[in-house]
């Protein structure tokens, strides 16, 4: 039925990374990310240990709340900043309205 889709191999560590580099607790992360009303907490140990992956959705609102680049968190050649939140700013861009 065809081949899988790749998985980046350092996706959780980085996960965990950005969570602990911005000095949150799961729940803390959860409202970062505007996710609180949508996820239980304990997804974001399911991410942060591997046993599942998370939605493309998901990994912009990890991108965001830690202003890097979604290609650092989701490349495994390339480290996040050392120090967290990073220099990406989200907030300037402008976004076309959502289709009802």
């Amino acid at each position: 039925m065809g081949n899988p889709r790749p998985k980046p191999l350092r996706l959780a560590e980085k996960l965990l990374q950005i969570r602990q580099g911005l000095g949150l607790s799961q729940t803390q992360m959860l409202t970062r990310m505007g996710l609180e009303e949508t996820m239980h907490y304990g997804r974001i140990s399911e991410y942060e240990q591997g046993k599942r992956e998370p939605t493309l959705m998901t990994l912009l609102a990890y991108a965001r709340a830690a202003s890097v680049h979604l290609e650092d968190i989701v490349d495994d050649d390339l480290d996040l900043p050392r120090k967290l939140p990073g220099t990406v700013n989200y907030r300037g861009l402008s976004r076309k309205s959502r289709r009802k």
